[in-house]
């Protein structure tokens, strides 16, 4: 995956771009955008994978002409035009899930097949959802990964940059994404989900302690038509700790 910058709707955003065949967007968590990272390197031995950084994240601007989601996702509708190949599949992990499941209900005819992962979006008053925004990161760690062990996994968009700057970019990462993410029941995704008709898959991780499996009832309640999958030993990023599974799995649907 090759890092570069797209010009799009007067946004100057990141975008990691790799491989040839049909178009696949990746749209990422709220921590940060994964860089050049080996999941991304897998799928794009069969397509092309365009996998940007959202507005207000890292090194992506924009974020100021955002009033609400709703802005937001505008941009990623013209994002996916620009591109020239619609519709594409796309992807979202997470906060990225959240709004990936948004583009498909705003915009149908530009996304063919959409895969969720740990999505957010929606809220069960018995299993509510840890606020990971004041989580230190001990805690957050311990609700990220199966094994936290495995964290030296995760490849980051801020690989190279010094201890500073790390810290920098992930304040101001999460900043962005308090606007889009807080509070979570708040959204309005569930009244608008009935309207999603993409051929969806969700994927949860079964050690996933931000976004529990539990939360895959309150999905298919108003998807009722998606597929879901769990894989096992995998916390909220599965693309890292399970890759070949979760590889299997994306293979396996978008095929």
């Amino acid at each position: 995956m090759i890092a570069g910058r797209m010009q799009v709707a007067g946004f100057d955003v990141r975008v990691w771009n790799g491989g040839d065949g049909p178009t696949l967007v990746y749209l990422h968590g709220f921590e940060q955008h994964p860089g050049d990272a080996p999941f991304l390197n897998d799928l794009a031995r069969a397509r092309r994978v365009v996998a940007p950084e959202h507005p207000g994240f890292g090194s992506s601007s924009g974020f100021e002409c955002l009033c609400d989601l709703q802005d937001l996702i505008l941009y990623y509708r013209a994002f996916v035009e620009n591109l020239g190949a619609a519709p594409v599949d796309v992807i979202g992990h997470g906060l990225g899930g959240m709004f990936a499941a948004e583009l498909a209900i705003l915009a149908p005819e530009r996304v063919n097949r959409l895969v969720l992962v740990a999505p957010y979006g929606l809220w069960l008053d018995d299993t509510p959802l840890p606020d990971p925004f004041t989580m230190g990161p001990p805690a957050l760690a311990s609700a990220k990964w199966a094994d936290p062990a495995h964290a030296g996994l995760e490849t980051s968009a801020f690989d190279g940059a010094g201890g500073d700057s790390r810290a920098e970019f992930r304040a101001i990462n999460l900043t962005a994404a308090s606007k889009f993410m807080w509070p979570i029941p708040d959204r309005g995704l569930a009244r608008r989900l009935p309207y999603l008709s993409t051929p969806t898959l969700v994927i949860h991780g079964e050690a996933d302690a931000l976004v529990p499996p539990a939360y895959e009832a309150a999905w298919a309640a108003v998807v009722p038509r998606a597929r879901f999958a769990r894989i096992a030993d995998a916390g909220h990023l599965p693309m890292f700790e399970a890759r070949d599974e979760f590889l299997a799995l994306v293979d396996k649907f978008l095929d």
